[in-house]
C-alpha cells in the first residue's frame, strides 16, 4: 500500500507492503525507487513487513531543494518518527547504503540491525551515466532500447507523461545527489553500534572487495560480509541468494 506523509512541506511516499511480520526500513539507490523493493518484500513475508521509502526527488516524493547527506538522514528520521515504531532494522542499496548506515550511527536508539548493500565508507561517484541519460523517449519500448543493458535496472521508475516516457527522478537532481554521495564516511561507518551486514556483488564496479574487508576488520565484531555473484543490484542480480542472506541475518542471535 503506498502512504505519504509531510516533512517541511514536502511529501514524501513510501509503500508498505504489508502483512503481520515485523517492520524491515527499505532504502534504494539512485534511479530507483520503493518499488524495487518489491520481490525481496515477497520473499521475506510473512516474518517481515518490508516498508520502502521513495527517498527525496524519486518515485512519488516531491523534488527537493537540496541532497545532501543530512537531508537524506532527516527523511529517515522522520519516517520512523511516523510510522511510530521502535528499534528496527534498516537496509540500503548504494544511496540507500550510506543513508543507512548514516542514521544507524547517528540514531543508534532507533535501529536494530543493518543490511548495506554494495557501497563503500568512501564514495566516489561518477555521474557520467546520468548526464547521458535519454529525457524522453516517445515510448516504453524506446526508452528500454535506449538504455540497452542497464534497462531492467531502471525500469521500475520509468513514467510517462505528457512528454512521452522518462523517470520518476529529475536528471539535475540526481546528479546533485550524487556530488553530495562522494566522500570520505569512516566517521559514521564506524560509529555504528548495531550487527550489520555488507553485502557485496563480486562483479561489481562500486565496491571492490579490499574496501569491503577493510570496512569488516574497521566494522570490528559486529560486522560481517557477504559476497554473491552479483554486479552492484545484488538484490536484482542474485534475488534468491540475497532475500536468503538477510533472512538469515534478521533471524540470527
Amino acid at each position: 500500500m503506498r502512504e505519504f506523509f509531510m516533512v517541511g512541506g514536502r511529501k514524501l511516499s513510501y509503500l508498505d507492503f504489508g502483512g503481520p511480520g515485523e517492520p524491515l526500513l527499505a532504502l534504494h539507490g539512485h534511479y530507483n525507487e520503493a518499488s524495487a523493493f518489491a520481490p525481496l518484500a515477497g520473499a521475506l513475508a510473512p516474518r517481515w513487513r518490508v516498508i520502502a521509502l521513495d527517498q527525496r526527488g524519486h518515485g512519488e516524493s516531491d523534488r527537493a531543494p537540496g541532497y545532501e547527506r543530512d537531508d537524506y538522514v532527516a527523511d529517515l528520521l522522520a519516517l520512523h518518527r511516523h510510522l511510530g515504531v521502535g528499534p528496527v532494522p534498516v537496509l540500503g542499496h548504494s544511496l540507500g547504503g550510506v543513508n543507512a548506515y548514516q542514521f544507524a550511527a547517528r540514531h543508534p536508539d532507533e535501529v536494530s540491525g543493518l543490511i548495506v548493500e554494495d557501497i563503500g565508507a568512501v564514495v566516489d561517484c561518477d555521474w557520467s551515466f546520468t548526464t547521458r541519460l535519454p529525457r524522453t523517449a516517445p515510448s516504453r519500448g524506446a526508452l528500454s532500447c535506449a538504455l540497452g543493458a542497464a534497462a531492467p535496472y531502471l525500469e521500475c521508475s520509468f513514467r510517462q507523461s505528457d512528454r512521452g516516457w522518462g523517470f520518476s527522478f529529475g536528471i539535475e537532481d540526481t546528479v546533485a545527489s550524487q556530488k553530495a554521495l562522494c566522500g570520505d564516511h569512516w566517521d559514521d561507518w564506524t560509529a555504528v553500534s548495531c550487527p550489520t551486514l555488507l553485502v557485496r556483488g563480486t562483479r561489481s564496479d562500486e565496491l571492490t572487495a579490499g574496501h569491503a574487508r577493510d570496512m569488516v576488520a574497521r566494522g570490528g565484531r559486529r560486522t560481517r560480509l557477504v559476497e554473491l555473484p552479483a554486479g552492484h543490484v545484488v538484490h536484482h542480480d542474485a534475488p534468491e541468494r540475497f532475500a536468503a542472506e538477510v533472512m538469515a541475518f534478521l533471524s540470527g542471535p
